[in-house]
């Protein structure tokens, strides 16, 4: 923890009322929230297939279509809060997740849930990229790594407190809980950064509508084809419309936008000339597969520990303990030699621990494993967790200009997001699809779901497991293009 001398010497000398560390512990607080909310899920999935008679893929689209409302308006935002300040755009995003939190804990179906999830990664969208431009504008470059230690321990500890609150919450008071629970803490929230979180300098900015609806149609139709595409047996969706016909189209649409980026003489919603920075590229292309096997690799396990070992929400969720609290032991420890040793080592580490990780968890999911077993590799992602956050953030950032915090913090917050949202619907195909070749007597996916797995049939136990083991390995292939991303790393500037 930096002493009281640290903290003043860190301080803006033309603004020596700004208060770093109080100001981003405020606003931890909802970056905390918005984890927990993503992590929070998972362990509720059964829960929620149960409560509201939905299959696999409807309860993976509650996830998608946050995480989806999530990164397409990230960009924007993170522009939004250079041009009126981040603090103002992190309270109007709060009170929207707040707000919505409510809509989601009160709904009964799971059309509503979807739609109100929508509204939640709206208001998480506008809350997230502020953090990290408020890092970026009031810690000096050489100073971010422990700012950043703190943003990675919060990562860490969201991930234990997320499954085991959920798990709390929908044992003891039903799925509806772990959104109802957001409500308190969100006015919690919204006092303690209206106090301490300063107004800072903003910057005129035009907006790029074009660009947000490319990149929204772009995404929805990549999103809808990949996680559909089982549904539909890959095949036809209506008349002349096909799974394949939708994601060529939107791969079509989001190559449009990334050419209208590049035309755009006024200010695009994609700065490309923030990629001509070698290491910010990089670390955009690694925590893309990041978002994509953290998001990811929750579904299987969770369904693997309720459906086939019989755990309630609190018991799987405290498989993940080993994760968590290696993670935030070793976050502060990585955020110092982020300031001072090459990234490329540092994250590495982070990303080559995850895909063996992952690897050796899928070769554990056996049905009558011992829980130790399992344990072993779950420990091995905590490793993962604890070298990763703290610096790829803060070597994403580091070469950045002030004047372009908001948008760099947004560009990084958009691709992790991107990266979650391709995964979650990924996930839930591939998932479909290991369950169809697995249980065909049963139905597929389709079958196990509408017996409920937390009935699921002992003898349906085997193929469940292997198709849930089977679903880690595509976040474990995924994240070597991250790791081969990071060890391209160039040394940062002001390293010290």
């Amino acid at each position: 923890m930096a002493t009281r001398q640290e903290l003043n010497s860190e301080r803006d000398p033309e603004h020596p009322d700004y208060r770093p560390w109080p100001a981003l512990w405020a606003l931890v607080l909802g970056f905390f929230m918005i984890l927990v909310d993503q992590t929070i899920v998972s362990v509720a999935t059964p829960a929620i297939m149960d409560g509201l008679g939905a299959d696999v893929n409807e309860v993976v689209w509650v996830t998608s279509a946050y995480l989806l409302a999530f990164a397409v308006p990230v960009l924007i935002t993170g522009r939004l809060g250079d041009r009126v300040g981040p603090k103002n755009v992190y309270l109007v995003g709060l009170t929207v997740f707040t707000l919505a939190s409510l809509w989601c804990g009160l709904t009964t179906t799971i059309d509503q849930l979807i739609i109100a999830r929508v509204v939640q990664g709206l208001g998480a969208s506008m809350m997230t990229p502020q953090t990290m431009a408020v890092i970026t504008r009031l810690f000096p470059a050489n100073q971010r790594g422990k700012a950043m230690s703190l943003w990675g321990a919060t990562a860490g500890v969201a991930v234990l407190v997320g499954p085991i609150l959920g798990g709390v919450l929908v044992d003891g008071l039903g799925w509806e809980w772990i959104f109802l629970i957001n409500v308190p803490v969100g006015v919690v929230g919204f006092v303690l950064a209206w106090r301490l979180v300063p107004k800072l300098p903003t910057h005129v900015h035009r907006f790029d509508l074009l660009g947000v609806a490319l990149s929204a149609i772009g995404m929805f139709l990549l999103v809808f084809g990949i996680q559909e595409g089982e549904e539909y047996d890959w095949g036809t969706i209506t008349g002349p419309i096909s799974v394949w016909s939708l994601i060529a189209t939107g791969l079509v649409v989001i190559g449009l936008f990334i050419a209208w980026q590049a035309v755009n003489k006024n200010e695009p919603l994609l700065p490309l000339a923030l990629f001509r920075d070698r290491n910010f590229s990089l670390a955009n292309v690694a925590i893309t597969t990041v978002g994509f096997a953290v998001t990811s690799l929750g579904f299987p396990l969770m369904l693997y520990a309720q459906a086939v070992r019989g755990l309630s929400p609190t018991e799987s969720a405290l498989l993940l303990v080993p994760m968590a609290v290696i993670s935030g032991v070793l976050a502060p420890f990585v955020g110092r030699l982020t300031d001072r040793v090459h990234p490329r080592y540092v994250a590495g580490v982070g990303l080559l621990a995850l895909p063996i990780s992952l690897a050796w968890l899928s070769m554990a999911m056996e049905p009558n494993a011992p829980i130790w077993h399992l344990l072993l590799p779950i420990a091995g992602l905590g490793v993962a967790n604890g070298f990763m956050w703290a610096p790829l953030g803060s070597t994403a950032t580091r070469n950045l200009p002030m004047h372009q915090a908001g948008a760099g913090a947004g560009v990084y917050n958009a691709t992790r997001q991107i990266g979650a949202v391709l995964g979650s619907a990924s996930i839930a195909a591939l998932m479909q699809a290991r369950l169809t070749a697995e249980l065909p007597a049963a139905g597929g996916g389709a079958g196990a779901s509408e017996a409920g797995v937390s009935k699921l049939p002992e003898f349906l136990h085997d193929g469940f497991s292997q198709a849930m083991a089977d679903s880690l390995l595509l976040p474990a292939g995924v994240i070597v293009i991250g790791l081969v991303a990071v060890l391209c790393f160039a040394r940062p500037k002001n390293l010290g």
